[in-house]
Parts: C-alpha cells; sequence; structure tokens
C-alpha cells in the first residue's frame, strides 16, 4: 500500500473507532440510569479492575502495549463518568505534587482536582461529603509509610475504595541552565531519603532547606535564583523548571502507593486486598495469635505496621493488609477468629489490588 491509501486506512478506521465511543457512551449513560435506581455509586472500582484485566488479556498478542492501552482506557472510563456525574476529587497538594499525578492516573481528566494542603484537609472533606473522593500517599517502597495518614485512619468513617502503585521518577529542577550555579536546594524530607547517596554525590556542598511538599519545593525554586528543587516533570511544566537531571532517585524501582478514600466498599473481583485497624489485648505473645490465623486460613499478608494509639502510652495500634476480599470465607473466617482477640477490631477497606501505573 502507498501513503495515500495507509492514511485513507486509517481515516476509515478512525471513523469506526469515533462511532463505537459514541455508542459506548450512550451505554454508560442507560448504565447511569440503572446506577440512581439501586442508589450506587459512579464510581466502580471493582469494575473497572476487572475490565483493565480483561483489556491486558485481550492485549497480550498486540502491538499496543498494555499500559499504552489501559491509559487510553482510562480516559474512556474518565470521560463515561463525567456523562453520568463530574467527579470531584481531593488530593493531597499543591498542584505538580506526585498525589496529584497518581489522581490524575486513576481518574482521568475529566475528573474535577481538587488540591489540599494537609492530608487531614483530604479525610476532612470527604468525610463531610464535599467532594467524591480523595487520594492521599501511604508508603513508599524506600521511605518506608506515610505515619500521618495511618494516624488519620483512627476515629476516621473514611474507607479504602482503591489504591494506585506509581513508579516515583525524581528530577532536579531549576531556573539555571547547569548543577555548578545551584546553592540552594528545596526537597521534601521523604524525598531526601529516597536520594540522599545522588545528592551526597552530585551536590555534597549545597544548602539543603526543607520543603511541605515537592511541588511547593518546585515553587520556592522558581522564585530564587541560584536554588533547585527534586521534583516531577509535571511540576517542571507547571513551574516553569528546567529539568537538569532526571531519575535522581537512588533505587531504580520507587514506588509510591497511594490511596482512594470514599464512602463505599466495592465488590469482589477475585483480585483483592484488605485493610485492617487493630488494638491487642494485652497478653503474653499476643501478636503471635493476631497472626496465626492467617497462617491457618491461608491468608497472604501484603504488610503490617504499628503506631501509637496516642491514648495510652507504649499502647499500639497495628494496621494489617492482606490478600483477598471480606467476602472471601477465608477472610471472614480470619475475621471471626480476631474479633475476640482484639480490643478493637475495623475493617478499613475491601478494595482492587491496584497495578503500577
Amino acid at each position: 500500500m502507498d501513503l495515500k491509501s495507509i492514511r485513507r486506512s486509517i481515516d476509515h478506521i478512525d471513523t469506526q473507532v469515533v462511532k463505537l465511543l459514541n455508542d459506548r457512551a450512550r451505554l454508560a449513560v442507560e448504565v447511569s440510569h440503572q446506577k440512581r435506581r439501586v442508589n450506587a455509586p459512579v464510581f466502580a472500582p471493582d469494575r473497572e479492575s476487572q475490565l483493565l484485566r480483561r483489556l491486558a488479556k485481550l492485549a497480550q498478542d498486540g502491538l499496543l502495549p498494555v499500559p499504552a492501552l489501559q491509559a487510553i482506557y482510562r480516559e474512556i472510563i474518565s470521560a463515561s463518568i463525567s456523562l453520568q456525574s463530574q467527579l470531584k476529587i481531593a488530593y493531597f497538594g499543591p498542584e505538580g505534587s506526585f498525589t496529584h499525578e497518581a489522581a490524575r492516573v486513576r481518574f482521568g481528566s475529566s475528573a474535577v482536582l481538587l488540591p489540599l494542603r494537609g492530608i487531614a484537609d483530604v479525610f476532612r472533606e470527604v468525610e463531610r461529603e464535599r467532594v467524591d473522593y480523595g487520594v492521599v500517599p501511604v508508603e513508599n517502597s524506600t521511605e518506608g509509610v506515610v505515619n500521618h495518614t495511618l494516624d488519620m485512619f483512627a476515629g476516621s468513617s473514611n474507607k479504602i475504595c482503591a489504591e494506585v502503585s506509581m513508579r516515583i521518577e525524581h528530577n532536579l529542577l531549576s531556573r539555571e541552565n547547569s548543577r555548578g550555579r545551584i546553592q540552594k536546594l528545596f526537597i521534601h524530607p521523604q524525598t531526601l531519603g529516597q536520594c540522599r547517596l545522588w545528592l551526597d554525590s552530585n551536590l555534597p556542598d549545597v544548602q539543603i532547606v526543607e520543603a511541605l511538599s515537592n511541588s511547593r519545593a518546585a515553587a520556592q525554586a522558581a522564585k530564587l535564583k541560584g536554588s533547585a528543587a527534586i521534583a516531577s516533570r509535571l511540576a517542571a511544566k507547571l513551574y516553569g523548571l528546567n529539568i537538569l537531571e532526571k531519575g535522581v532517585e537512588d533505587q531504580s524501582d520507587n514506588t509510591t502507593r497511594f490511596l482512594v478514600l470514599g464512602r463505599q466498599w466495592p465488590g469482589p473481583t477475585g483480585h483483592d486486598k484488605t485493610s485492617l485497624m487493630l488494638a491487642i489485648k494485652d497478653r503474653v505473645g499476643a501478636l503471635y495469635h493476631i497472626l496465626k490465623p492467617f497462617a491457618q486460613n491461608r491468608v497472604n499478608l501484603s504488610s503490617i505496621e504499628s503506631r501509637p494509639s496516642k491514648i495510652r502510652a507504649w499502647n499500639y495500634i497495628f494496621f494489617i493488609d492482606c490478600y483477598g476480599h471480606v467476602q472471601d470465607p477465608a477472610v471472614r473466617r480470619v475475621l471471626q477468629t480476631l474479633r475476640p482477640l482484639t480490643s478493637t477490631l475495623e475493617v478499613l477497606g475491601s478494595y482492587p489490588r491496584g497495578e503500577e501505573l
């Protein structure tokens, strides 16, 4: 085929694609009518997870990479949801933060994304139903858990309804055109922990100034000559900064996990995770007895963290993530066994396991 013939074929395919997308949109509107009748939420992470996994199987023998196809479909899903209701998503901001990126990737460009100053603000806005969902960071593969996020679950009515695991690339950003001109570096403490070896090797004499977030670091660097920040490419674009170095994180697989907060639990997908918050009754071997039911029922743990209860000295709350859904028989048996062994046991959410984006 010559070039003109190929382009005519592409035009013909595009015409079919647009028609099919509109057919899909009409069905999405019909779905919204059905959901209103039963008062079901517009955002269905369980259905979305099953759809994206199905697409991954369909794409195995095609030319289009699975992540690219899934990114296209996330935008299709976002546009379809906006035909039903425009979602308002609060996230730990400001604009240009990695949480902003996670919210944008998870909910697409059709959602309204609202930056908030603190993690507590995101929890509060979801609880007061001023927004539909909230996105907060909870864990980094290099630096560990975000303690403030875990602490906020105590006394909160919010539920975890989805998660996002996103590869984090840190970049050196500045108004300057070379590293030699940098005298001051604005950086968030967790980011500093993720880039310490690179900084020691490449910017050993630069003054380190703590920033409240990566995007605020970028905003400060944009105002001050001879300064720099470590932040995302999105922050570089938003604040008009040059990217002097890409990928300055010490670990190449540096990944952050984000939680989507809402007011409902998705249904089971067969590829789920359940998060628990519990306080153990003080007794010999208490932690052993708490973990034993998971092993007996062959329920795999993905993480366990402890935090001070803030009620009494040396009293702790445990956060446990396990594979499976609360509706799964094995997970139900674990919960039944745990309740008499704990002074407090709360299921924070059962939700589809997030794939790395």
